[in-house]
């Protein structure tokens, strides 16, 4: 990879600010926790498993903000970190692995001195972020079997690099595809409001060298129709027990386009990414974001002031309209209840 999305150095987080591609390549530097915050809340990191490594190094930096003499003073200002950390943004599940996975190592550690667990929650969140990469790169060997020769892939947002810890989930498949040598085109739909797929997804393949087509978002039928994809490939913010999956809005709609022509339709995320305490999507909380995203863009108005608007920033795709969901631990297909409890138990 030519970027680094997130990293731990010099007892700072280093953050490639995604607000400002593809114009300039910029990384921000934070040195404490409430701003690593607002860094999820602004988008500035974005893309579930990205957002939970982001959280997990918030959490350390909090650690070592923390003026504690004593234990108890210590967690229950830890506490305060996490739950800072935890209202940035409600529908990413791996935010919220992130920082009970943080919280519990700093539990089992309890008897150690604070400067010891400090550097305990600083070496797991760095650990974390290694797993992502790894895990990644896993999907990415687990889906590319999927994928044809001559494949033309439609893709959904941003689920890259830019998404995780370097190498992405949906894209991670496309890479592992272009990596073994397979002849693969991409078309990324543009994914208003925010532009994720033109922005950031069209960015990251083309520094791949990996073909890209870049599409507007009501264009994906036409393409479907005329036979020039031959299958869909996109992350996940959550999913539920039953296989519904939460993401970028505009998911469901491409679902229910592949189904209408018979196109694979995949789901690429890790195991992390379940939320098997939910019985459906339909419980799944789905972030409402500002009016201003969908009124202008780059700061310019595209619509008339004081217009009416809703702004979801996830839908749920039924599990009916996903032919498999790839994990670093395998392909499930069909009965996704029990083959997703299944996994998480390996």
């Amino acid at each position: 990879m030519s970027f680094r999305t997130i990293e731990w150095k010099d007892n700072k987080v280093i953050m490639i600010d995604q607000t400002r591609l593809p114009g300039e390549e910029v990384y921000n530097e934070y040195g404490d926790f409430q701003s690593v915050a607002e860094a999820i809340r602004g988008m500035i990191i974005r893309g579930a498993p990205a957002i939970g490594v982001a959280a997990a190094m918030g959490v350390a930096l909090g650690a070592r903000e923390i003026v504690a003499d004593t234990h108890d003073s210590f967690f229950q200002q830890l506490s305060n970190v996490c739950d800072v950390m935890a209202r940035t943004r409600p529908t990413a599940v791996n935010l919220f692995w992130a920082i009970e996975r943080m919280k519990r190592v700093a539990e089992t550690h309890r008897d150690k001195d604070l400067n010891a667990i400090r550097e305990i929650l600083k070496a797991e969140a760095i650990r974390i972020e290694e797993e992502d990469l790894a895990i990644c790169r896993a999907i990415g060997k687990n889906g590319a079997v999927l994928i044809k020769e001559n494949a033309t892939i439609l893709t959904h947002c941003n689920a890259g690099g830019l998404a995780t810890a370097g190498y992405g989930t949906a894209l991670g498949v496309i890479r592992a595809a272009h990596e073994a040598g397979k002849k693969i085109q991409v078309f990324a739909d543009e994914t208003r409001p925010w532009l994720q797929g033109a922005r950031l997804t069209a960015w990251e393949l083309m520094k791949e060298e990996i073909p890209v087509t870049l599409i507007a978002d009501n264009m994906a039928g036409f393409f479907m129709k005329k036979g020039e994809i031959t299958c869909c490939i996109v992350g996940a913010d959550r999913i539920a027990a039953n296989g519904d999956t939460a993401n970028k809005i505009g998911t469901y709609s491409v679902a229910v386009l592949a189904r209408e022509n018979n196109i694979p339709f995949y789901v690429a995320a890790p195991v992390s990414t379940f939320d098997l305490s939910l019985a459906s999507g339909d419980e799944i909380p789905i972030e409402e974001r500002h009016s201003r995203e969908v009124t202008h863009l780059s700061g310019f108005p595209v619509a008339p002031e004081g217009v009416k608007v809703r702004n979801p920033a996830f839908d749920v795709t039924p599990a009916k309209y996903i032919t498999a969901i790839i994990t670093e631990k395998g392909v499930v297909k069909g009965d996704y209840l029990k083959q997703l409890v299944a996994l998480t138990r390996q």
